[in-house]
């Protein structure tokens, strides 16, 4: 029993996952937008939008959870005030009533408090941040999206999945039953999950186009970095036989976490690595990945021209 893949596409997304990156700063040395978007932003915000913003660094990371599920169910053609007006005027049971299938141990008092202290930053950073994106940035997604879909009908659920994820394999589990999949910009060239009952939500990256087409592009910088240091190409041979979680990485080959957790990122976000998402316990392990393989080489003879 395979489940139902739904493409998603709207600016709600990409509101929650530029503040997200804004105030976590979570993943931002292997982001393509590097802390130098963060100084880029602070340098455009007041004062007292930084100050407001500011207490969410230290809320628990999970809440993003409960509020993109609650973007999972949007009305599709509602824009980010919409959908945080629809987030304020609901009541705390309607609104917990909403999602509470989808996360069996959240509490309405949770709910309530992740409504009453996101809705008014997320009002902020839409005025403040949002509106100034450029329009392109929206193109981009829905044009992807629209791909996206259309190679749904010829590859089937997991396939597509592994192509717009360059890697994420999400085999069928008992009692998964929609994964809902969608594009982001801020977010590249990461892939974030979020896990429910029944349903996961999976982010995948899109490269915006190039400014020259002399300059090397993105994706082809990624690859010659994660393979210009020598112990991630040993960590790519030694994955190439089977999947490996990051524990068992760790104790045989006598590594400590925090540096092997870096070089499966740089291989991961170069698209040399899959992830397997396993069963109901979300774990993951990590194999080569051999289209990843061909694709440098086919980035590098396009950008040199041979």
């Amino acid at each position: 029993m395979t489940y139902h893949v739904k493409i998603d596409v709207s600016p709600i997304y990409e509101m929650l996952n530029s503040f997200l990156v804004y105030v976590t700063k979570k993943w931002i040395q292997h982001l393509d937008i590097g802390p130098e978007w963060i100084l880029d932003v602070e340098g455009k915000l007041s004062s007292n939008v930084r100050a407001a913003l500011a207490p969410a660094a230290t809320w628990p990371f999970d809440d993003f959870d409960v509020l993109f599920a609650w973007a999972a169910y949007q009305n599709p053609t509602s824009e980010n005030q919409e959908f945080l007006d629809m987030l304020a005027e609901l009541s705390a049971d309607e609104l917990f009533a909403r999602i509470s299938p989808l996360m069996p141990t959240l509490t309405i008092e949770e709910s309530t408090r992740i409504r009453n202290s996101y809705v008014p930053l997320l009002r902020l950073w839409d005025q403040h941040y949002c509106r100034t994106i450029s329009e392109d940035h929206r193109v981009w997604l829905e044009e992807d999206a629209e791909e996206k879909r259309i190679l749904l009908e010829k590859m089937g659920p997991e396939l597509l999945i592994e192509y717009a994820t360059a890697g994420v394999i999400v085999e069928p589990t008992l009692g998964l039953n929609e994964v809902i999949l969608f594009p982001t910009v801020h977010n590249r060239p990461i892939n974030m999950y979020c896990f429910y009952e029944g349903m996961m939500i999976i982010q995948y990256p899109v490269d915006t186009p190039e400014a020259s087409e002399d300059e090397p592009p993105t994706c082809l910088l990624r690859f010659t970095h994660a393979l210009a240091d020598p112990e991630r190409l040993r960590l790519l041979r030694y994955v190439s036989d089977e999947p490996k979680s990051l524990s068992e990485m760790c104790e045989e080959l006598g590594k400590d976490e925090d540096p092997v957790k870096d070089q499966v990122m740089a291989l991961r976000v170069a698209g040399l690595l899959r992830t397997h998402l396993l069963g109901s316990n979300r774990k993951e392990k990590y194999s080569i990945r051999p289209d990843g393989v061909s694709e440098l080489n086919m980035f590098l003879e396009s950008y040199i021209r041979i």
